[in-house]
């Protein structure tokens, strides 16, 4: 019988990511304690731009947007947000979403695979995803609870479950 296998990747789907970034713009052009302190939320190339008039105002709208993302089912350690930036007489906080496992973030998750998973599970590398496979499906089952149990800092996605 041939191996059973599944991907572990990081993705994030754009449009969910577009669909809270539109709740989130929505949200601060109606609520009160925004008004009259210039507050938006939008892309601008491929980061996602929030500016106000004051750091705790742009802090606000960092924390409207990651709830309409969480709503939205999105991991947040997908998200990189950086540091409130004073620019003129506003504050922006740029944040990009990270994808795909980073070569160094990949052989983490072989190792604890290769630890503490079950006997005869082998995990590859392939570009910025990670094969695993085995010949028994429960044990791959036994891979996935191992790896949902784990703190990883960053999002993680199981895909073609076979």
């Amino acid at each position: 019988m041939a191996d059973s296998s599944f991907d572990i990747v990081s993705k994030v789907e754009r449009q969910e990511v577009d669909n809270a970034l539109n709740q989130a713009s929505r949200e601060i052009s109606q609520r009160y304690d925004f008004k009259n302190v210039d507050a938006s939320i939008a892309w601008s190339g491929e980061r996602i731009e929030m500016r106000a008039n004051s750091e705790e105002r742009v802090k606000a709208i960092l924390d409207v947007f990651e709830s309409k993302l969480i709503k939205r089912g999105i991991s947040l350690k997908a998200l990189d947000a950086g540091e409130p930036q004073a620019s003129g007489k506003e504050y922006k906080i740029f944040a990009s979403l990270q994808e795909g496992i980073s070569q160094e973030n990949a052989k983490k998750v072989a190792k604890i695979i290769r630890d503490e998973g079950p006997k005869g599970v082998k995990a590859q590398v392939q570009g910025d995803e990670l094969r695993v496979s085995s010949k028994s499906r429960d044990d791959l089952q036994a891979v996935i609870a191992l790896l949902k149990g784990k703190d990883l800092d960053f999002a993680v996605q199981f895909i073609n479950y076979r």
